[in-house]
């Protein structure tokens, strides 16, 4: 079947049909790329990706604020300001501290209390003494005589091992004991109650000679708790217990405790001492003598970090160092500040987040300044403070630029097909 060859009008005539999309796309594409690209360019703040602090919203004198939102204080780190922050610490009123029931470890006495177990020795009067042969065994293979828990420095029974047999103080704090009957114990000293069995017994025994001695404090404890080695109960015995005392018996602080913010609870009221002071500066006045129901409560660090973000090496959260830490320490720990994207004069450190989330302070650090070194170096940070690194303006654009480079190039090579 022979088919007829087409006319050159013909061919014409279809060539112009189909030039006509291809103009079309081709007119549409350059105003579309355009409007795109401008779009992009004014909204760069919106669509650069990464960090990027928008400093509209402080107050900062001779900066233009934005007066529809809610602005933030902005304070200059200078010499001032250091000098202001390091005397406010200075003349800071020192924590409140519990009264403590004796003004010397000297004076302290330890009077009896129910559940404390005596051992009491008349002598020449065996039948009247705690037997010293006798032994009481938990059911293990070891037992403890009277003897070796007169030995014992502290508290009570050794593990494994049953409380050593005497006289138990009752729960009304009286105790019985032969000729004389029952008397009450609790609340009196050795010294007193030996005095009172002396008493008692003169008239049936001439001269009577009678010691009394706690085998075991059971009647009066303070309980350890938080990041401690071996948190748990603590006796108290005749030999005063201080905060100290009480941390090193629990078997020493871990790695992340926290002992500048340590929380005594004592009669219903919280108290946070410093025991990190005591240590390291010789303030005795935070090492507190510790009395019964005492709840001693040693934190970790999650209350004392410093937080680094922005154009940093390593956005980290720092613990404090002892109570203390710097702009320059935080920013080391970050691994410093990006040479080719970091902002040199916007190091901010917003602060008071936590008491007030919604109006915190906002300081600025400008570290191309002669003096900049030397102002991190001692502006002290504060717990949970964020130390934030700000981005260099032509770290902005080469990021907005990734981003609408991919959109021009898709189309330039629709542009392209379409011709």
């Amino acid at each position: 079947m022979l088919m007829k060859k087409p006319t050159p009008n013909a061919c014409h005539a279809a060539h112009a049909v189909t030039q006509v999309p291809s103009k079309l796309a081709a007119a549409l594409a350059a105003p579309l790329a355009a409007a795109l690209l401008l779009t992009s360019f004014l909204s760069a703040c919106a669509t650069a990706p990464g960090n990027y602090l928008d400093t509209s919203r402080l107050k900062d004198d001779g900066a233009q604020q934005n007066q529809a939102a809610e602005t933030y204080p902005l304070h200059q780190i200078d010499g001032t300001l250091v000098a202001a922050q390091a005397q406010a610490q200075a003349s800071a009123a020192p924590a409140e501290l519990p009264a403590a029931r004796f003004s010397d470890p000297s004076q302290y006495v330890y009077r009896l209390s129910p559940q404390d177990i005596l051992g009491i020795t008349v002598w020449d009067h065996p039948e009247l003494t705690t037997p010293q042969g006798s032994t009481l065994s938990a059911g293990g293979t070891t037992t403890q005589t009277i003897a070796g828990a007169l030995q014992q420095p502290y508290t009570a029974a050794l593990p494994g091992q049953a409380d050593p047999y005497g006289q138990t103080i009752a729960a009304d704090g009286t105790i019985f004991f032969p000729f004389v009957g029952r008397i009450r114990a609790a609340g009196k000293t050795a010294g007193e109650l030996r005095e009172q069995l002396s008493a008692g017994l003169v008239r049936y025994i001439r001269n009577p000679q009678v010691d009394v001695r706690v085998l075991a404090y059971r009647g009066q404890k303070v309980q350890v708790t938080g990041d401690v080695k071996t948190p748990g109960p603590l006796a108290i015995s005749d030999v005063p217990l201080t905060l100290v005392d009480a941390i090193t018996r629990s078997g020493g602080q871990n790695t992340d405790a926290d002992i500048q913010r340590v929380r005594l609870t004592r009669n219903n009221r919280l108290y946070v001492l410093d025991a990190n002071r005591m240590l390291d500066q010789g303030d005795t006045s935070q090492n507190v003598m510790l009395q019964a129901g005492d709840i001693v409560n040693v934190p970790d660090r999650s209350d004392s970090r410093i937080f680094v973000m922005g154009e940093v090496k390593t956005p980290i959260q720092v613990p404090l160092i002892r109570g203390r830490l710097t702009i320059a320490d935080a920013l080391t720990q970050a691994g410093g500040i990006l040479d080719t994207d970091a902002n040199p004069r916007q190091i901010f450190v917003m602060r008071g987040m936590r008491e007030h989330p919604t109006t915190p302070d906002v300081y600025r650090l400008d570290m191309t300044q002669p003096d900049a070194v030397m102002l991190s170096a001692q502006f002290q940070l504060q717990p949970m403070d964020v130390v934030y690194v700000g981005t260099a303006a032509s770290t902005t654009f080469n990021r907005v630029l990734q981003q609408v480079l991919p959109s021009v190039q898709t189309l330039f090579y629709l542009k392209e097909l379409t011709q």
